[in-house]
C-alpha cells in the first residue's frame, strides 16, 4: 500500500481518500460457530473496511470487524494525514471524529443526517452557472454542545452545508464539510466521485475470488481476503510501473496469460547512474 501511494505524495499536494465497508456473507457449516453471534440484522459473516485513494486507484488501509460493529468505530483507526481529503457516508457521523480530521489539517465531505441539530449563520451566493443544480451554500454551527447523555461535541468550528438537488430523487443531498475554498459544485462532485469504492469492492469480489472459502475459519477467511487486496495491488503497481494506458482488468488478464513468460515490455533504465559508476571504476583502473 505505501509503494502505491509513494510516486503519488511526490506528484500532488493534497490526495483524496474514500472510506467505506462491504459486508461478506458467511453462512453454514465451521461458519455458524463464529459468525451467527456477531450478525445484523442484514449480513451474518464479516465486515471489510477500506480507504482508497482516487489518484492511485487502489487501497491505502484496510482493517477487517464483525458486521454488528460501527462503521465509525473502525474509521477512528485510519492513520490521517495532512491536506488529504476524506470522503465517507452518513454512516460515520461521529462530530468529535471530524474534530479530529480537521486538527490534523486534513479536509472532509459527507452526508449530513436529517436530525442534525444546527444553526445557520451566513449564506454564501449562488453563481448563476450553478442556479438550479446548487441550492443552496451557507455557513454552519452546532447548535448542542452536548448532543445527548454524556456525549460532549468537541466540535466547536464552523462548517459549510451545501444542498444540492438531484434529478433522480426528490429530496436533495445535503452535504457537510471543513472546506471552504472549493466550490459548492467541487463539493458535490467530491462526493458523487465516492462510488469509486463501491465499484473497487465489487470488482475484487467479482474478479478475485473471495466469494467462495477455501477455509471456515476466521483466520483462513481474512487470509484469503488480504490476499485478493494484495494481487489488486500487484496489478496496480504493475499498471504504474510500466506506465500502461489499459484498465486494470485488462492488466489482470495480461498478466494471467503472461505470467510465466519473460517480459515482453522493457522497463525504462536509469542510464546516468550507470555511466557514473563505470567512469568511476576505469579512473581507479586507471590510478592503480
Amino acid at each position: 500500500m505505501s509503494k502505491v501511494s509513494r510516486k503519488l505524495r511526490h506528484d500532488a499536494k493534497e490526495l483524496m481518500c474514500l472510506l467505506d465497508s462491504t459486508s461478506i456473507t458467511l453462512k453454514g457449516r465451521d461458519f455458524d460457530s463464529w459468525t451467527l453471534n456477531n450478525r445484523n440484522r442484514n449480513t451474518q459473516g464479516i465486515k471489510l473496511h477500506a480507504l482508497f485513494g482516487t489518484a492511485s486507484q487502489a487501497p491505502l488501509w484496510h482493517d477487517f470487524s464483525a458486521p454488528n460493529v460501527n462503521d465509525v468505530t473502525q474509521a477512528k483507526q485510519v492513520p490521517l494525514q495532512r491536506d488529504t481529503l476524506y470522503v465517507f457516508d452518513k454512516g460515520y457521523c461521529d462530530y468529535n471524529w471530524w474534530a479530529q480530521i480537521d486538527a490534523a489539517g486534513a479536509r472532509f465531505v459527507t452526508r449530513l443526517k436529517s436530525n442534525a441539530s444546527l444553526v445557520s449563520e451566513m449564506d454564501f451566493a449562488i453563481s448563476s452557472e450553478t442556479e438550479g443544480i446548487v441550492l443552496r451554500d451557507e455557513v454552519v454551527s452546532f447548535k448542542n454542545k452536548y448532543p445527548g447523555g454524556k456525549r460532549v461535541n468537541q466540535y466547536g468550528k464552523p462548517l459549510r452545508r451545501v444542498t444540492i438537488i438531484r434529478p433522480d430523487k426528490s429530496t436533495p443531498l445535503i452535504l457537510i464539510t471543513n472546506d471552504f475554498e472549493s466550490s459548492a459544485l467541487e463539493i458535490g462532485q467530491y462526493y458523487k466521485e465516492r462510488w469509486e469504492i463501491e465499484l473497487f469492492f465489487k470488482w475484487i469480489k467479482q474478479h478475485l475470488k473471495i466469494k467462495a472459502f477455501l477455509g471456515r475459519t476466521y483466520n483462513a477467511v481474512r487470509i484469503q481476503v488480504a490476499t485478493a487486496l494484495i494481487a489488486y495491488l500487484l496489478v496496480a503497481l504493475y499498471k504504474q510501473t510500466l506506465r500502461l494506458e489499459h484498465t486494470l482488468w485488462h492488466c489482470l488478464g495480461l498478466i494471467r496469460a503472461t505470467l510465466f513468460e519473460p517480459p515482453v515490455i522493457d522497463l525504462p533504465v536509469r542510464t546516468r547512474p550507470r555511466r557514473i559508476r563505470t567512469l568511476a571504476s576505469g579512473q581507479l583502473e586507471t590510478l592503480q
